[in-house]
């Protein structure tokens, strides 16, 4: 489906997975507009399913300074502090497997914490929708949950950290544009907990270290991705050390001319 300003349009023509195979999605998805019907007057945001097919989601780590700050403080106790400096000065970035869609949620519906974790957190993130041949073609906002505890224990942990069920939420859509997104585009997020807000925080792109058609580069040097994929660029919001989510908690993340991506937190 695709929104404009006259609502929603129903592309029958293409499939979702066809977009990311396309060596041009912009073109096919106007290509697909010529045979789609009207577009609806209006649509409830609540029938949109997460943006995501057969794409795998990856994510990159430790691209802001803020992070670089925080995985060295929560990793101190193992020894593992210092390779968080390390990688947020090197050339190579930090890349890691995040979710395939099954564990995938969208707007409006709710992430989880793993039942083993302590210290649970939000990840507000900017993703790039990549295609098959490694073109950045457009953007959706992100939330990389992670059990900053079960990380912090070892840094040999982080997938247990970063990938369950529940563990990333994608949308509410992707905003499809051949032009990069501005260096002072807002990220913002909100938890709130029983109506009162409990921590609030912003960045801008300004902020994020390397640039994401290098990360990009990265993630496709030696990797194929036949039907595209999904990049989390890193946070730069981290709530402090004593902060942790709870069941019930409402996850809003803002990115400028992007979305909005609502969650709530899942009883465990």
């Amino acid at each position: 489906m695709l929104v404009e300003d006259a609502g929603l349009i129903r592309l029958v023509a293409l499939s979702w997975d066809d977009v990311f195979r396309a060596a041009d999605p912009r073109a096919a998805i106007e290509a697909a507009l010529k045979a789609a019907g009207p577009a609806r007057a209006a649509f409830d945001e609540s029938e949109l399913l997460p943006p995501i097919g057969l794409q795998e989601v990856w994510a990159a780590g430790v691209t802001y300074y803020r992070s670089r700050d925080a995985r060295m403080e929560e990793s101190r106790a193992a020894g593992g502090g210092d390779f968080y400096a390390l990688v947020y000065e090197a050339e190579r970035p930090e890349l890691f497997f995040k979710a395939t869609a099954h564990r995938v949620v969208g707007s409006g519906q709710a992430v989880r914490i793993r039942r083993d974790a302590r210290w649970n957190v939000p990840e507000a993130e900017l993703v790039l929708a990549v295609n098959a041949a490694g073109r950045i073609f457009g953007y959706t906002v992100g939330n990389d949950m992670s059990s900053r505890d079960i990380e912090g224990e070892n840094p040999l942990y982080l997938p247990q950290a970063k990938v369950y069920d529940g563990s990333c939420a994608l949308g509410p859509g992707v905003l499809v544009s051949s032009e990069p997104l501005d260096k002072d585009t807002t990220i913002s997020l909100r938890i709130g907990r029983r109506g009162q807000e409990v921590f609030k925080g912003d960045t801008t792109l300004a902020q994020l270290r390397r640039a994401p058609a290098s990360l990009v580069e990265y993630l496709y040097r030696e990797a194929s991705f036949p039907d595209g994929a999904f990049l989390m660029t890193g946070t730069g919001i981290i709530p402090p050390s004593e902060f942790t989510l709870q069941a019930g908690d409402e996850i809003r993340i803002d990115i400028a001319s992007v979305g909005r991506l609502i969650n709530t937190v899942a009883e465990r």
